[in-house]
């Protein structure tokens, strides 16, 4: 097998899988576990694909992700490529489905029964503390202002501790995303927000909010709570999404 990632979370875990010798190929965000996959030849960015490089990677598997590449990236791809493994995991209990799908698509079966495992006890553990709703408004983007809706994994994830984004916030901004349904990552102002939701946090990713955008926040939305969050805790399907429970439990709590 000779496979080239091209979804970040994707390439940690089939290095978990003990893929790292069938990985070929990998984009410039991924970057865990660094020490594996540094030598790993790069293939542009997740939506910038250098489809002459993966061509001569000659991969018989190519891994993408339904909101991370472009469809049209990978209609491409599937012309070359043998086998084109789509993925799209909308909420936490989906990593299990996404371990058995590489598990059985590259022959790993034992060892994605054993992250199985794994991923249920620290769910276990995440669930038995949740503590009462709160109303979150999560951001991602900074000029313009970006947050996720409630049908993202990051939204189901939080939701899983009882942190909901705040009633309408896919209306809010753009008013339609494709095929005429609310975006998934809406634009925001602000403003919309005084009052109406309890903290707002600062992912670290895509964009890498730092102290000094807390201050500007909270002039922006006064009364809510603003903190940074470690965004591919909170985002990162995968073998990731196991530490990222008890990350978050410990920090919802």
């Amino acid at each position: 097998m000779r496979i080239v990632s091209l979804v970040p979370s994707i390439t940690e875990l089939l290095c978990d899988l003990d893929l790292s010798d069938e990985l070929v190929g990998r984009t410039g965000f991924c970057i865990h576990p660094w020490e594996t996959v540094r030598t790993i030849p790069k293939v542009g960015g997740t939506k910038d694909v250098l489809m002459d490089r993966v061509r001569e990677l000659e991969p018989t598997h190519v891994v993408v992700n339904i909101d991370e590449n472009l469809k049209e990236d990978a209609e491409t791809l599937a012309t070359f490529v043998p086998n084109v493994v789509v993925t799209h995991p909308l909420g936490p209990r989906d990593n299990l489905d996404l371990y058995r799908q590489m598990g059985e698509t590259f022959g790993r079966e034992v060892e994605a029964e054993r992250l199985c495992a794994e991923f249920e006890h620290a769910y276990e553990r995440a669930v038995a503390g949740v503590g009462e709703e709160r109303s979150v408004l999560y951001l991602i983007w900074r000029d313009p202002w970006m947050t996720i809706s409630p049908d993202t994994y990051i939204a189901r994830t939080l939701a899983l501790f009882n942190w909901r984004s705040p009633e309408g916030v896919a209306v809010l901004g753009n008013p339609e995303g494709d095929k005429g349904q609310p975006p998934r990552y809406p634009e925001v102002d602000l403003h919309d927000f005084v009052g109406k939701v309890d903290r707002v946090l600062l992912s670290s990713e895509p964009f890498h909010f730092k102290e000094r955008h807390v201050a500007e926040v909270a002039e922006l939305v006064p009364g809510s709570e603003v903190s940074l969050i470690d965004g591919e805790m909170t985002s990162w399907y995968g073998s990731r999404a196991i530490a990222g429970l008890d990350y978050l439990a410990a920090y919802t709590a």
